[in-house]
């Protein structure tokens, strides 16, 4: 059997929800959309089931999937729904939903629903991706309440560059929402996984963590409430081959690599087929039998090769980290030009094992 898995530690993946409740103060939904960043939205959903106060997932299908493998606190759907004719499913599973469009508040206005819902009204405070207008959202929130078909409105806005710890803009963001909001009082939800971490004066009823509660800083620099987060992916795999080249050889497509010296190849059983990125370069971190070393070469869709010349005990069937509690997945997309958010939802082909429960 191919030796490449990902251990996930659902012990860890609690701690950093527990976290994201403690630096915050609020209530969260720990969101776990995309199959829960690649971790398994069924898996990590029954092991926070006793401790989150809900769920957020993108999309109905998500939500379904919830609800028929048992999971019964509330699910927010961030997307909304896409067609009028969701509502009826939306109130059949008993699921929260964003509005973010007219024509969504148009189509809860005119649906034959009986039980009213949970909506949080999602304003574009200056991402101007969804949501709506700051001038359009005071009416907005009196229009769901008068319909008779909303019982509860929570107020939410997203951050466009909340990683970024020294840009104004969040707090430009923050204004432009309590300007437009100026007046209700309802419950409020505005931090993301970096709000959560990097800007505690950010007001919120409710925190909405995703990367964070898998263990990846969302930051490109050291942060201190970020360095207590616990890795729950361990990507990993086994040396399957071992080359021993002399000084000036090429390894792998392309001939990226030629050795510098007499070099000890490592073969390690995992590609991008499984997810790794194809551009991480020479000198990606990786831990052979707990021994940081480096990766070597082009990778390859179902091998990559490793330089274990100054490990002379791995050999054939030594352990490989790839990315978890040794080697972080942060360095890992730092390296390949690319984000945690991305390795991990990339994960394909690759057996999950869950420990922790």
């Amino acid at each position: 059997m191919r030796p490449s898995r990902a251990l996930i530690d659902l012990q860890a993946l609690r701690h950093n929800y527990q976290l994201a409740r403690e630096v915050s103060g609020a209530r969260a939904l720990a969101v776990i959309k995309a199959d829960a960043y690649g971790h398994g939205a069924v898996r990590c959903a029954q092991a926070l089931q006793e401790q989150a106060d809900g769920f957020a997932v993108a999309c109905i299908e998500e939500a379904l999937q919830l609800r028929e493998a048992g999971i019964r606190g509330p699910i927010l759907l961030l997307e909304g729904f896409f067609e009028a004719d969701e509502l009826p499913l939306i109130e059949q599973y008993d699921l929260w939903c964003v509005v973010h469009s007219s024509w969504q508040l148009e189509a809860i206005e005119r649906s034959a629903i009986r039980t009213p819902l949970t909506v949080w009204l999602k304003m574009d405070s200056g991402m101007h991706r969804v949501g709506l207008h700051p001038a359009d959202y005071q009416a907005a929130y009196q229009r769901l309440l008068a319909s008779g078909k909303v019982a509860k409105v929570v107020l939410m806005s997203h951050f466009a560059r909340a990683d970024e710890l020294d840009c104004p803009r969040s707090e430009e963001q923050l204004a432009v929402f309590q300007q437009a909001r100026q007046g209700i009082v309802a419950e409020v939800s505005l931090r993301n996984s970096p709000a959560v971490l990097g800007w505690p004066n950010v007001p919120s009823d409710w925190v909405r963590p995703g990367i964070m509660l898998y263990g990846a800083t969302p930051f490109e620099q050291a942060q201190a409430v970020a360095a207590r987060l616990q890795p729950v992916m361990t990507l990993e795999s086994k040396i399957i081959s071992v080359r021993e080249l002399p000084a000036g050889e090429p390894v792998g497509y392309g001939a990226r690599f030629v050795s510098e010296r007499p070099t000890r190849v490592g073969v390690v059983a995992m590609g991008y087929a499984d997810g790794y990125p194809r551009h991480a370069p020479t000198g990606t971190p990786v831990a052979v039998d707990g021994q940081l070393t480096r990766l070597i070469g082009r990778v390859s869709m179902d091998m990559l090769t490793v330089d274990l010349t100054d490990l002379p005990h791995a050999g054939l069937g030594s352990r490989v980290e790839l990315w978890g509690k040794q080697v972080l997945a942060s360095e890992v997309a730092q390296q390949a030009q690319s984000i945690p958010y991305q390795l991990f939802c990339n994960l394909r082909r690759v057996p999950l094992l869950y420990l922790g429960d």
